[in-house]
């Protein structure tokens, strides 16, 4: 994931809520009290379909594992009764390689005008940058949180909403070629990064493509992950963030949507929001730890998914949308 390398503190945070396992247990006693109106996110089915798509190998653009990857996507989402599409063009990265880039589109209730927007991405980045060996650095990784954990909760949101369609129409969208940037790019916006989005965005605005706001899904399931408000998203989509952050509170994942606001991270939602869509990114994220310990690095693999984390964000993401009337 980005890029981000161009983050900028805003706040020195003290006692910062340290979420701790242990407390995951306290958390879904009281959330299993509250009346929910979303059909009950299954994490195990979520779990699993990341350990799908971590089987097939690093997605890394152009290689096999990448369009297995895709043709099992694109099926998954079919299977749930989604009308589905692939997006794209011949698209350069930042070293001059080209790759056809994938973008997987699913449509519920194309009829409906007031629809939601949720979206991840799916590629696996190239190499290992961040991690603490540099043997290891340039070797691919599994990417089971960064990629994986957001494209596995929107499989078994799609999957809750073929049961029970919500009031509103839902997009979902997988990017690709998210991840392949340049460390430190110092390029305006980053625009090494986040290519899926950037020529979604294009299209959205070309095509008039509306939707009441999105919501971006990014290194959803990693243990003790806490989720803080980035300034992209409070800027753009504040009554989103706090919507977001409100009910993810309310039904019980407090220690995960917490109210500490942070810096500029230039993610998916940066595209989205220049598209006209007010959005925000849910990525595990705050000013003092930086993102995901195992961010970027040979341990980013399935050992490391926490069903906990995958529940909290998805429960949260499916009550926010089936509310709305």
């Amino acid at each position: 994931m980005n890029k981000k390398l161009l983050i900028m503190p805003v706040l020195a945070l003290i006692g910062f809520q340290a979420c701790k396992n242990n407390n995951k247990s306290t958390e879904e006693a009281s959330s299993s009290e509250v009346k929910l109106v979303s059909p009950d996110f299954n994490a195990d089915s979520a779990f699993a379909y990341t350990k799908a798509q971590v089987d097939f190998g690093p997605r890394v653009p152009g290689t096999p594992a990448h369009q297995k990857c895709a043709d099992y996507l694109v099926a998954k989402l079919k299977s749930f009764g989604a009308d589905v599409k692939i997006q794209g063009e011949k698209t350069k990265t930042y070293d001059g390689k080209s790759f056809q880039l994938k973008n997987i589109v699913a449509v519920f209730a194309p009829e409906k005008k007031n629809r939601v927007l949720v979206t991840a991405h799916w590629d696996a980045r190239p190499f290992s940058d961040q991690d603490a060996d540099p043997a290891n650095q340039n070797k691919p990784f599994d990417a089971a949180n960064d990629a994986g954990s957001g494209v596995a909760v929107i499989l078994e949101m799609a999957r809750q909403i073929q049961q029970k369609q919500p009031n509103v129409g839902v997009d979902f969208v997988l990017w690709d070629l998210e991840d392949y940037g340049k460390a430190n790019d110092e390029t305006q916006d980053e625009v090494t990064w986040c290519l899926g989005s950037q020529f979604w965005a294009k299209n959205a605005v070309t095509s008039g493509y509306t939707a009441l706001y999105g919501i971006n899904l990014d290194m959803v399931g990693g243990g003790n992950a806490q989720f803080t408000q980035d300034e992209i998203s409070r800027q753009s989509a504040p009554d989103i963030v706090n919507r977001v952050w409100d009910i993810g509170n309310e039904i019980g994942y407090s220690s995960y949507f917490v109210k500490i606001p942070s810096g500029k991270l230039v993610d998916d939602h940066f595209w989205m929001n220049k598209a006209g869509v007010p959005s925000i990114d849910i990525i595990h994220y705050n000013d003092n730890s930086g993102f995901y310990i195992n961010w970027h690095t040979q341990l980013d693999n399935l050992a490391n998914i926490d069903k906990n984390t995958l529940k909290a964000t998805g429960q949260t993401v499916l009550e926010t949308i089936y509310r709305e009337k």
